[in-house]
């Protein structure tokens, strides 16, 4: 569970200063606030830990990616690449906006492969959205590549591998723009909460006025003087997530150091069996440690091993079968079943391509899903429990 291990006094004292203000409102209030501004606080020390130009807090990790989508003029007629794995806020902030999301292949990094975004680009693409899945990067590099030599936009969703890097660049960086998720099952949490991330100065200011109803945020006027450019809606980050995000983000490089320790641990004790394979990680340096990904020969030994783990008390997730990560098992998303009830954005007539979510069209993400299981890495891991994981990992092995 990563950082919502670690919630104690440093995350108390910071949310104290706003209960002795009063003030929970990121904006305004100037007098009464006595001069604490958490979340401004906190995205520039996000800004600094990143070496990005600009941050923004918001809501979720799931409004930081319609913000962004927004600021980036992706709507009505385009098409969005995005992984088959992945969360589904990725799918639907694309829908959110009145666009169309289009299922990439995986590549050993189960990540979104870079040499099949060129199978999926149409004359109707105009973004695509690489996602560092379960804490490892992406080919980031060439996925960024591939998109400029198309002249497409790319949006970095880095919600699970907050702190990570890809050759010494932190991850969320890259790209025209990127986000991170701050829910309570990440990597650092303020129990909900994003952030949106760019060097881009223009793709900042829009994301700033949607996010706050079109508000300019002019300091030399009062909040109700502000200028508009733009009609926005409200995804501001409130004060008390800011706050937790400032004792959080103190906290975030020693989260993954010690869920490298314990990974460490795990992976060794599997490596000893002959059947295991791992997760390609291209550049094992920059992981979080969050997860650790594993695949055996075929579908029928995974599912069989995951049965003896789990009989041991050793507990992993077969996501191929998860009703949240993996586009095939979405049958709503399939039905077309958005919010709408005349099934827009799929059925606007200002869309003119053809989009299908068939598994014959990942053929690579089909094979691997079916042989990968998962192990959450814990930050806290006592003595008692690495020897009660060692120690069911070698009993199931013997009976694999």
């Amino acid at each position: 569970m990563a950082g919502s291990e670690l919630i104690g006094k440093e995350e108390a004292k910071e949310v104290m200063d706003i209960l002795e203000t009063g003030v929970f409102m990121r904006y305004g209030f100037d007098e009464e606030r006595k001069g604490v501004f958490k979340v401004k606080e906190f995205e520039k020390a996000f800004a600094d830990y990143l070496g990005i130009g600009y941050t923004l807090g918001v809501t979720s990790g799931s409004s930081a990616l319609k913000v962004a989508l927004t600021a980036m003029d992706v709507g009505p007629g385009d098409e969005v690449i995005a992984p088959a794995f992945d969360f589904i806020a990725t799918y639907e902030a694309i829908l959110e906006v009145g666009a169309i999301p289009v299922m990439g292949d995986l590549d050993d990094s189960l990540n979104l492969d870079p040499d099949d975004i060129e199978s999926k680009i149409t004359p109707y693409t105009k973004c695509v959205i690489p996602v560092h899945m379960c804490g490892a990067a992406a080919r980031i590099d060439k996925i960024i590549e591939v998109a400029k030599k198309h002249n497409l936009l790319v949006l970095e969703d880095n919600a699970q591998a907050c702190g990570g890097t890809y050759h010494g660049k932190k991850l969320g960086t890259f790209a025209d723009m990127g986000i991170l998720s701050f829910d309570y099952y990440k990597t650092m949490t303020t129990g909900e909460g994003g952030m949106v991330l760019t060097n881009s100065k223009d793709l900042y200011d829009r994301s700033d006025w949607y996010h706050d109803h079109g508000h300019d945020h002019n300091p030399n006027v009062g909040r109700g003087d502000e200028g508009r450019s733009i009609l926005g809606f409200n995804f501001r980050m409130n004060e008390f997530q800011g706050a937790v995000g400032l004792a959080q983000l103190r906290k975030l490089d020693y989260i993954i150091k010690e869920q490298g320790r314990n990974k460490a641990v795990l992976k060794d004790a599997l490596g000893d069996i002959s059947a295991v394979g791992f997760r390609k990680l291209f550049d094992p340096d920059g992981d979080t440690a969050t997860f650790l990904g594993f695949n055996l020969p075929d579908e029928e030994t995974t599912k069989r091993f995951q049965k003896l783990l789990g009989a041991k008390g050793v507990n992993t997730i077969y996501f191929r079968d998860n009703a949240w990560h993996y586009v095939p098992r979405w049958e709503h998303l399939i039905a077309r079943a958005t919010a709408n009830s005349m099934k827009f954005p799929f059925t606007n007539p200002m869309y003119k391509g053809k989009v299908e979510y068939r598994v014959e069209d990942i053929p690579h993400a089909e094979d691997i899903m079916s042989r990968t299981l998962f192990m959450i890495i814990p930050v806290k891991m006592s003595e008692e429990a690495r020897a009660k994981a060692l120690v069911g990992i070698k009993e199931a092995a013997k009976e694999l």
